[in-house]
């Protein structure tokens, strides 16, 4: 038998190996770091006994506890829709104006509205609601067909020019490019750009005021600030859907652009059109 090296410096002896000269102490493990080295095997194999672990063919053991983290899941989306019960009931039965007057209604119908809108109508609108050239921004105090809570819930349900519901929004402005001259289509576009900013050839804009009298006056009003009984924005503002400046008017004027908005209720149902209703109503823009 080897007799062990002692290492002449320390007293303990050492494994027996040598590396260029350098030997290697045999201490001994601390005792506190192989308990708990013990003790962590003991609850590994205890873990892999009472939850789902080794794997097999096509699953894996289910462990004496039978926990499942897609059942805990499944539990708890059970509990939150059960908590939502009493909320999306007390929406189905109230009107728009009562779920705003109901504050912790109005806040669930408001984040609800808020994920519907994400799904739905940034596609159009986009993800902050400020609309896109042809889609308004829903964030303003300009409302083509009015602002309140319940006209926005009558405009969300109902669409605007969809085909499919007899009770949509209904107007189009003509192509007046049939009905005019280049000469009036140029007048009336400076008169209607000059009330909102400048115009490169003032002169057009007295006559296109009388172009506008006897052509644009009965939709949008003599003193152009539009009716929303036909859609027909107000004219007076820096607010454009199809945009601004003399060219972009007089375009529109020739083979105006008429938008098409979806009739969502049939599609999300009431509540949801609710919700989404509270959630336009409360970007700030809302009447």
């Amino acid at each position: 038998m080897t007799e062990k090296h002692i290492d002449e410096v320390s007293g303990v002896s050492t494994t027996g190996h040598e590396w260029d000269g350098i030997r290697e102490l045999d201490n001994p493990m601390p005792r506190w770091w192989l308990w708990t080295f013990y003790a962590t095997v003991v609850w590994a194999v205890a873990y892999t006994v009472a939850y789902p672990a080794w794997p097999l063919l096509t699953s894996a053991t289910k462990g004496v506890l039978a926990y499942s983290s897609r059942g805990e899941v499944k539990r708890e989306l059970a509990a939150a829709r059960a908590a939502q019960e009493k909320y999306i009931a007390a929406i189905k039965a109230k009107s728009v104006k009562e779920i705003e007057a109901d504050g912790s209604l109005r806040d669930f119908a408001t984040a609800a509205g808020a994920a519907t809108f994400r799904v739905n109508c940034v596609q159009c609108h986009a993800s902050g609601a400020q609309g896109s050239p042809g889609f308004p921004n829903l964030n303003d105090d300009e409302w083509l067909w009015g602002g309140s809570a319940d006209q926005i819930h009558k405009t969300i349900t109902h669409g605007i020019r969809f085909a499919d519901d007899p009770d949509t929004h209904t107007s189009e402005m003509p192509a007046f490019a049939e009905m005019l001259s280049a000469g009036q289509i140029g007048d009336v576009s400076a008169y209607v750009a000059s009330l909102s900013g400048p115009v490169s050839d003032p002169a057009k804009v007295e006559p296109g005021s009388k172009v506008f009298a006897e052509s644009c006056a009965a939709c949008h009003g003599a003193n152009a600030k539009g009716n929303r009984e036909l859609g027909a924005p107000d004219l007076t503002d820096a607010i454009w859907l199809y945009g601004s400046g003399e060219r972009a008017i007089a375009q529109q004027v020739r083979a105006p652009k008429n938008g098409v908005m979806p009739a969502w209720g049939a599609r999300l149902g009431d509540v949801k059109v609710k919700e989404l209703a509270v959630y336009v109503h409360s970007l700030g823009g809302g009447e």
